[in-house]
């Protein structure tokens, strides 16, 4: 069994990362179709695959061909390489907005399977949605599922619909997550802390946090209201932030996020991410 990259980018790299370190793929039976010559050549050096300036070279002959490109490079990207594919190779997507039917059209080939996963897939820690289409095989659902669990966290999702929906909730909350993160750290900063210190303290907090929502099974509102004290200092930090529309920016944020990932991927767009 082979797997091919289509682009190797950040997100293929953490990918490539992961089926090394599981031994779900020695390195021979990885290929990356790559057009810089730099990175090709750094992928080959760091992970001893092998890269390739043409797609359909990379492809030959691999399982899954995991596309893994910006969403306005899909025009040029997909006809080629459908017309290289064969009904027994699976195509793997992790192109944010493109739809089963932008892939399965834009390749002329059934056998597709749409992901969306995130970054903390660099640390293996990444949350990834997916869904298959029927003309995926059971064992290629299946490899897809051990491959997307090197990474972290995966789950299917029976209608296609969700895949947008974690576009805007995980794949883009990291950054919603880090500016959290950034804006505690000034905070403190402000406060009159050591910026390391504020760094550490904010740091922990998240991680703390969100480990204990994960362990306890409990609503996070239940555990927000062990914190809050009446006429404390954190009901009056919360209401500081109720007036500031906290709940109501992270609301549209996603939502802006959701209503985005629908528009990318389309063609007639154009548009990058």
């Amino acid at each position: 069994m082979s797997i091919a990259f289509i682009g190797g980018g950040v997100m293929a790299e953490a990918i490539i990362g992961g089926v090394l370190s599981a031994g779900l793929y020695p390195p021979d039976a990885i290929r990356v179709g790559e057009p810089v010559a730099a990175r090709r050549e750094y992928l080959a050096r760091t992970h001893g695959v092998s890269a390739f300036s043409d797609n359909a070279d990379a492809a030959a002959g691999a399982d899954i061909a995991l596309i893994a490109v910006k969403p306005q490079s899909l025009p040029e990207v997909l006809p080629p390489l459908g017309e290289c594919l064969t009904p027994a190779q699976t195509a793997v997507s992790i192109v944010a907005g493109a739809d089963m039917a932008t892939l399965s059209g834009g390749l002329s080939h059934a056998a597709v399977i749409r992901v969306m996963p995130n970054t903390p897939a660099q640390i293996g820690e990444a949350m990834s949605v997916w869904t298959a289409s029927a003309a995926v095989s059971p064992e290629a659902r299946a490899r897809t599922a051990d491959i997307l669990r090197t990474l972290g966290q995966e789950a299917y999702a029976p209608d296609e619909k969700i895949i947008d929906m974690a576009t805007a909730l995980s794949a883009s909350g990291p950054a919603y997550v880090f500016l959290f993160i950034e804006a505690l750290i000034d905070a403190g900063v402000h406060l009159g802390m050591a910026r390391d210190m504020a760094r550490r303290l904010a740091l922990q907090t998240i991680i703390g946090s969100a480990k204990l929502v994960a362990q306890s099974g409990r609503h996070p509102a239940d555990l927000k209201d062990m914190v809050t004290s009446p006429g404390g200092t954190t009901i009056a930090a919360l209401r500081a932030m109720e007036s500031g529309g906290f709940r109501a920016a992270v609301f549209d944020a996603v939502a802006a996020a959701h209503d985005r990932s629908q528009q990318l991927g389309k063609p007639s767009k154009g548009d990058a991410k």
